[in-house]
């Protein structure tokens, strides 16, 4: 049985790497994904963190698709509290008029911030209290069916591009089964509910327009590298990237300093968020990965290449590709 991957690009800035960097290596990223045969590759919406680069999504959507030809973009996912839903059914709407077929939008109500960059962001507090209903707003846009009289999206009336809801709790597996939608959960750093979630997901399922059947999405981090000892080096280097991102408080740390991170309590969080990893050969992920997939109830992984260089991460996507061909062969 093949089991369909596809990519969450974190768009990691590197020690000594501009945000232009990173982007570049995104779009090597994607056009290696595309050339294995993943299904999507996916980019997250965050801010204020001076080691992402994907805060404005949809523009780095834009620009990797017109880097590739054929493989599925999106979202994973935009903080829609951080949005008006016609703003982004606008978006996503231009987005599949230049790109059409090749766009996907998965949604998710944390605010992918701390207290003062929502204010930056002039967020309301309460905003996500009301996620399911911009939800709503926004399917009903993109479906052209505006649920407020008079106002169209434009580019994006009857793009019907397709939605996802993200999520690492119950709230999400319900919200996406009530709403027959795909659900996506984000196992490669929140664990501890994916099975309770995937579980409520299909038992409460609704079949809807865009979907008949529960779909899951399962996250799960990959180290793929030619030797064991080279993957754990990479794991380290992440466990390192990690805890002092983190909880390092923007301090720069000394090699004392960061150890003692990592034998806090701060290091066991880290550990505990990377705890559905596979590391090793490309036989070890490959065990891992197909594992998991039964563990976790998917129908689809997204893989979160963790390596802490572009080149590790390009090696890694070729490896888990080319082992998971092998195994379906």
């Amino acid at each position: 049985m093949r089991i369909p991957l596809s990519i969450l690009d974190l768009a990691p800035i590197g020690p000594g790497q501009t945000a232009g960097d990173s982007i570049a290596a995104s779009v090597e990223l994607a056009r290696r994904a595309e050339e294995h045969g993943y299904e999507r590759v996916w980019y997250a919406e965050h801010h204020n963190m001076p080691g992402i680069a994907s805060s404005a999504t949809s523009v780095l959507i834009a620009h990797v698709a017109a880097h590739t030809r054929t493989i599925r973009l999106g979202a994973g996912g935009v903080m829609l509290p951080n949005h008006a839903p016609l703003t982004i059914a606008e978006q996503f709407g231009t987005l599949d008029a230049i790109h059409p077929g090749r766009i996907d939008l998965g949604l998710g109500r944390a605010p992918g911030s701390d207290q003062a960059t929502m204010y930056a962001l002039r967020r309301d507090p309460r905003s996500a209290e009301s996620f399911p209903q911009d939800v709503l707003e926004l399917q009903a846009y993109l479906a052209g069916e505006s649920r407020v009289p008079g106002v169209d999206a434009v580019p994006g009336k009857g793009a019907r591009v397709p939605l996802y809801i993200l999520g690492s709790s119950l709230f999400g597996a319900r919200l996406a089964a009530a709403l027959g939608l795909p659900y996506a959960f984000a196992s490669h750093f929140a664990p501890q509910a994916l099975e309770a979630a995937v579980a409520a997901y299909r038992s409460e399922f609704q079949p809807s327009e865009q979907l008949d059947r529960p779909h899951v999405i399962a996250g799960v981090n990959v180290i793929a590298a030619d030797t064991v000892e080279e993957a754990g080096e990479q794991l380290e280097g992440i466990r390192r990237i990690r805890a002092v991102g983190l909880f390092g408080r923007g301090r720069d740390l000394d090699e004392a300093q960061v150890e003692a991170l990592l034998a806090s309590p701060a290091g066991q969080q880290v550990d505990q968020m990377l705890a559905y990893s596979a590391v090793g050969t490309r036989d070890d992920v490959r065990d891992y990965v197909t594992r998991f997939f039964g563990h976790a109830d998917a129908d689809e992984l997204i893989v979160a290449h963790q390596a802490p260089t572009a080149a590790g991460r390009l090696r890694s996507v070729t490896l888990l590709a080319e082992a998971m061909e092998s195994a379906a062969a």
